[in-house]
């Protein structure tokens, strides 16, 4: 049993290093076609790491390696790794790293490495809509009622509720882990990082702190402004939603990269303010072509703004698919770019496409006041409900 065991982690480790240091690189910060790819790789390697890092034995004997599915790079990439100096660099033998990719510059040119000749598929696929989304399976959550749900891997989601516990659940094997909050006040807003960490908010006390582990870090305290809302980016930054604490202000979103302030998102061009002003909660994504979507409550609207933080364009709900108004909650994306919006008070999900037209109203799957939303990296949608506790996986696409 522990020859077979070390065979598993022998491979387990060498599936890390080829995509740590070869299909990560190769993606990374490429156009838009591969920014799926891109999450997926991420994603992997977290689960890969908790693998390693964890003693489950149900880990171990339910690997299944997706490396051959990452050798299939677009046909016309060319990576160009940073120079170093002063030392002489083997080109046969380069190592990137992940965590010291931002030097990487990858530009579109004729293929100068091997691929499989068999694949010419680009990144992401289309996918197609099914008529009747369906639930895959769902869990019932030990809190009175269930707010917001992150994705840490296909089958392990976090999840906030009503309490100062952050829980941890596997879809086949119930709660994994509990962890109260650093100042034992109740998170607002949690996020699952690239990494694998997980990212939660402190209104009471206007923090950002990071959970690595057991070890709850403070990485931001703010003064003025109260944190309503948290995601992580492609690019390892986190975005936090921020209501001025006057209500008179309007609120921003703020880019924070290692954990400084890096781009603040406040206005239009023409000084209109993007988003409302109040205590309101408002939920944050990044959506694949690197838009930031806002669910703003008060504003009855989700705001939306380019990766420079240009407005691009409000959705406020389609009247004849609802029968009360709309009231944004939690906000996802998918690998087509289409966002995905909670409708608590009809009982539904919104999709619209990344130009804010209005695709499908999800109103089946016997949803009871959606609150939270996340989607997996093969497309998969959780849906948190606020009324019943339950945490139900949703199939929408063919």
């Amino acid at each position: 049993m522990h020859r077979e065991i070390d065979v598993i982690i022998k491979k387990l480790k060498s599936d890390l290093d080829e995509m740590d240091s070869k299909y990560l690189a190769a993606f990374y910060k490429h156009e838009e076609e591969i920014k799926h790819m891109l999450s997926d790789i991420t994603q992997t390697i977290a689960d890969l790491k908790k693998i390693l890092n964890s003693d489950d034995m149900g880990l171990f004997s339910a690997y299944k390696s997706r490396n051959a599915e990452f050798r299939r790079l677009p046909p016309k990439l060319k990576v160009t790794l940073p120079r170093f100096s002063p030392q002489k660099i083997d080109k046969q033998h380069i190592s990137v790293h992940f965590g010291s990719l931002s030097e990487l510059s990858i530009k579109t040119k004729e293929q100068n490495y091997t691929m499989d000749s068999s694949s010419t598929e680009h990144c992401p696929p289309e996918r197609s809509l099914i008529d009747v989304p369906q639930i895959i399976t769902e869990i019932k959550t030990d809190y009175k009622y269930a707010e917001t749900v992150s994705c840490l891997s296909y089958d392990d989601i976090w999840i906030r509720g009503n309490s100062n516990i952050l829980k941890l659940y596997n879809l086949q094997r119930g709660l994994l882990k509990s962890i109260q909050t650093k100042s034992r006040n109740r998170a607002y807003d949690i996020a699952v990082t690239g990494n694998g960490d997980l990212v939660y908010i402190d209104k009471t006390n206007r923090t950002v702190n990071i959970v690595k582990n057991k070890e709850i870090e403070t990485v931001v305290t703010l003064q003025g402004y109260t944190p309503r809302g948290v995601c992580g980016t492609s690019c390892g930054d986190i975005l936090v939603a921020l209501n001025n604490d006057d209500w008179a202000t309007p609120s921003k979103v703020v880019r924070y990269s290692g954990f400084t302030e890096k781009q603040s998102i406040q206005f239009k061009d023409n000084g209109q303010a993007l988003y409302s002003s109040g205590c309101y909660t408002k939920y944050i994504s990044e959506n694949r072509n690197l838009d930031l979507c806002v669910s703003d409550w008060e504003a009855r609207a989700v705001v939306v703004v380019n990766q420079a933080g240009k407005f691009r364009f409000t959705y406020t709900g389609l009247p004849s698919s609802t029968k009360k108004p709309f009231y944004p909650y939690g906000i996802t994306t998918d690998s087509q770019s289409h966002i995905l919006i909670a409708d608590l008070d009809n009982h539904g999900i919104h999709i619209v496409d990344r130009d804010g037209q209005f695709l499908r109203f999800i109103d089946n799957c016997h949803l009871e006041s959606p609150f939270g939303l996340c989607v997996d990296t093969r497309d998969n949608l959780f849906v948190a409900e606020n009324k019943t506790c339950k945490v139900k996986k949703i199939q929408y696409y063919k």
